[in-house]
């Protein structure tokens, strides 16, 4: 007898908990069913030799198939990729409200030329216009620029101070997205502008659609992830320290990492 053992998974390597898995001989009869653990790891026996299908689903997710020959050994699927349900639907159109407490803006520069610091900015919120056609949508972010957050208390009070941000003079930093590229069905280019200490300037984010759907609270879910660079030079953000062999303290690139999740106004 044989035995089949893998795990479910979302695209991105979550564990899928608590899906379903089938297995049923060439006749289409099953044969065995078991469920995934909280590893998302599933296995089933005491099964015949020969070909076999085995069908994948989960609350949630798209469900998926596989075929397999048996041969009277233990056969290790591997993982089973399920992708949300709706992950390739685009959002419906509509205001979608950003959710910083599932949300985050990461921004990471390089420092004495061979490591790096990571920072975030705490407080944001901002809202997705979402039209037909999508390619016109807008995007309105507004960031608390005091609340940069690098771990070291010293540091973030002179990313507060004007030789960085000046937070004193400019409270807040906006970007304001006013249309899209489209380059496939989840990978979108924003054309937008950032305002940035006192100075506005063209800024794109290459993002990635990670699809939508319910939420545990009854509304609808958007997620978002994009990138970008960011020339500190651009922004008047210009203060630097040269130490050994020229090398600069702080880089003058600011990559900027960015988690959205987006709730559907449905008001």
């Amino acid at each position: 007898m044989s035995e089949l053992y893998g795990r479910l998974s979302s695209p991105d390597g979550w564990p899928v908990a608590g899906g379903t898995v089938t297995v049923m001989d060439g006749t289409g009869m099953q044969k065995g069913r078991a469920a995934s653990r909280a590893d998302g790891g599933f296995s089933i026996g005491g099964l015949a030799a020969g070909p076999h299908t085995v069908v994948v689903a989960a609350p949630g997710h798209e469900p998926s198939a596989r075929s397999v020959v048996l041969n009277g050994t233990g056969v290790d699927l591997g993982r089973f990729e399920l992708p949300r349900a709706g992950g390739v639907v685009l959002p419906a159109p509509g205001t979608w409200r950003i959710d910083s407490r599932h949300s985050s803006i990461r921004a990471t520069a390089l420092h004495l030329g061979m490591s790096r610091i990571h920072g975030r900015l705490r407080q944001f919120s901002g809202r997705l216009e979402v039209t037909d056609p999508f390619e016109a949508s807008r995007v309105d972010v507004a960031i608390d620029a005091g609340s940069v957050d690098s771990d070291d208390p010293d540091r973030d009070a002179h990313l507060r101070a004007p030789d960085f941000l000046d937070v004193g003079t400019h409270p807040s930093i906006g970007y304001t997205g006013s249309g899209l590229t489209r380059h496939d069905v989840t990978h979108w280019t924003v054309h937008g502008t950032l305002s940035l200490k006192g100075v506005s300037a063209p800024v794109d984010l290459a993002v990635t659609y990670g699809g939508s759907g319910p939420d545990p609270w009854g509304g609808t879910r958007a997620a978002f992830t994009a990138t970008t660079e960011v020339s500190r030079d651009e922004f008047a953000i210009d203060w630097n320290q040269s130490v050994l062999a020229g090398v600069l303290a702080v880089g003058r690139t600011l990559r900027i990492d960015i988690d959205i999740q987006a709730v559907l106004d449905e008001g």
